[in-house]
């Protein structure tokens, strides 16, 4: 074990018999978890989505609060057995873990690139010598050491907010360093800085590691230990299998892809790749060319510049906002997919919003045909919220973002009642993206994987003509990931145009279609195109 950083003392977890039950659920999202792990130790946690991974996340860094019930009551969440860090409650061991959430949104808290890197370790009385010169050794070490300390956290992408999560974490030196799917929105360059990043930390400093992540490869070489939790409604121990990687990966590889477990070499089949002789794709050409064909053209973008921000008046002047991608060039047809790939920070996002209605474009248009009786041809950010809604469906990369209501059925089914639609998709996608279980749930006591497809069931409910998906296959296990890669196949076959902003190259190769690849940002004159993926 490496020699630790002064002041640097790994931490020791303990769980006998755990489990939580969040507020509003009938079953313990983490049941009969009996767990050790010594210091300095590094384990990757692994398990189907709603097996309790974040839970226990939560938990040790001492944040999994009391709830609220689903329907507004008292807290009625329920905590059984014991969980130790450092032989006491986690709680009351201030600064001991560090926590990355899967929305990095959610840890952003100032203004300031710097600011917010020196948050923690101010909080813990560190030196202010200390402090920032931990804020530029980990600004190195995540990837963003060009940005000036003064750079503004509300410009930064989905990605770059989850690298600078990692940079808040490392600069506290914590004894135990938690890291919840954190490398699920980063390009691929990306994935490989940060898991990087905290293995020179861990080098340094010998914490201990507990990193939850869907896909093993990225970090089988960095852990001492696989964990598998099964599903906390399960009536067996919370652990599945406790071993080195690759004694588990070569001893239990069948039962781990069939709990969901994203093994290294192993692609969960979908309908696209079953249903892909000739002869299917023919017959799926046809049957789109009869209710209109991939050839009918719904959305054109043409020498679009985007941005998140907003025009600003100086005296009588407009000053427009600095765009973040300029000359973009696309189109969207019924029945085809279009994929947008690019480097954190290119500007993916902000385009798919701009496309499908919900931001102005700073310069070009958009413009839309989709069939409409009113509003052909023009630009979706003029339309009414009714008329939008049945038209793109949008799912943001920040699930909690469009949860409007405190139960999951209500969620689903408010798109359709203020649509005036019966809502007769609904069991549907409840069945098909294992949500049945949890009409009566809180959507905000989801876990990761079960808020995203959530929040893909809420858009497809409304039955909109084109989707707009910005990273919809985050914190998914490989089994649904599957279910919905095949679902929006079959919508693809039946006339619905998908576009997914993502980095999951398995996933734009099962939707196939076209790949719109955005540059670097802000590269004046460039012109996007898109083209076969």
């Amino acid at each position: 074990m490496p020699a630790s950083d002064a002041g640097v003392r790994p931490a020791t977890v303990l769980a006998r018999g755990w489990g939580w039950r969040h507020a509003g659920r009938a079953t313990p999202a983490v049941h009969g978890l009996d767990l050790d792990i010594e210091p300095g130790e590094r384990v990757l946690l692994l398990g189907p989505s709603g097996a309790g991974k974040s839970t226990l996340l939560h938990a040790l860094a001492g944040v999994l609060g009391d709830g609220v019930a689903g329907d507004g009551s008292e807290d009625d969440a329920d905590e059984t057995g014991v969980l130790h860090l450092d032989g006491g409650a986690p709680r009351g061991q201030r600064g001991r873990a560090g926590l990355m959430q899967q929305d990095p949104e959610t840890q952003v808290v100032l203004s300031r690139l710097g600011d917010d890197v020196a948050f923690g370790a101010e909080n813990l009385a560190v030196p202010r010598d200390e402090i920032w010169r931990r804020v530029h050794e980990a600004l190195d070490d995540v990837g963003l050491a060009h940005l000036p300390l003064d750079h503004p956290t509300s410009a930064l992408s989905g990605g770059q907010k989850q690298r600078l999560a990692m940079a808040g974490i490392l600069a506290m030196r914590p004894g135990l360093i938690l890291l919840d799917e954190p490398t699920a929105n980063l390009d691929p360059a990306g994935v490989l800085e940060v898991r990087d990043a905290v293995g020179r930390c861990l080098d340094k400093t010998g914490a201990t590691l507990v990193v939850v992540e869907h896909r093993v490869s990225v970090w089988k070489d960095l852990v001492d230990r696989i964990v598998v939790l099964r599903p906390g409604n399960a009536k067996d121990p919370a652990v599945l299998l406790d071993g080195p990687p690759d004694l588990v990966l070569e001893q239990a590889r069948d039962m781990l892809t069939a709990a969901g477990v994203w093994v290294p070499g192993y692609v969960p089949a979908t309908r696209a790749r079953i249903a892909g002789d000739q002869a299917a794709l023919e017959n799926a050409a046809v049957d789109r060319a009869d209710i209109g064909g991939p050839a009918q053209l719904l959305l054109a973008a043409e020498g679009l510049a985007v941005s998140r921000e907003r025009p600003r008046r100086r005296g009588f002047k407009t000053i427009p906002p600095a765009p973040v991608q300029l000359g973009i060039t696309a189109q969207v047809r019924a029945g085809q997919a279009l994929t947008i790939t690019g480097p954190n920070g290119a500007g993916k996002s902000t385009f798919a919003l701009t496309l499908a209605g919900l931001l102005q474009p700073v310069e070009g248009h958009v413009s839309a045909t989709l069939e409409l009786s009113e509003g052909a041809g023009i630009d979706p950010f003029k339309w009414k919220a009714e008329q939008l809604i049945a038209r793109i469906g949008t799912v943001f990369q920040e699930p909690e973002h469009q949860f409007v209501t405190g139960r999951v059925l209500d969620e689903l089914m408010f798109g359709p009642r203020h649509l005036g639609h019966g809502g007769e998709r609904v069991d549907e996608l409840l069945e098909r993206l294992r949500l049945t279980h949890l009409v009566e749930a809180n959507p905000y006591t989801l876990s990761g994987g079960e808020k995203r497809r959530l929040s893909v069931a809420t858009v497809l409910a409304a039955h909109p003509r084109v989707l707009v998906l910005d990273e919809p296959t985050f914190g998914q296990d490989a089994t649904t990931w599957a279910e919905l890669a095949s679902f929006l196949s079959e919508l693809l076959d039946a006339g619905t145009a998908v576009v997914s902003v993502t980095h999951d190259e398995e996933f734009t190769a099962v939707l196939g279609g076209s790949e719109l690849r955005l540059g670097p940002a802000s590269q004046s004159g460039t012109r996007q195109e898109a083209g076969a993926a």
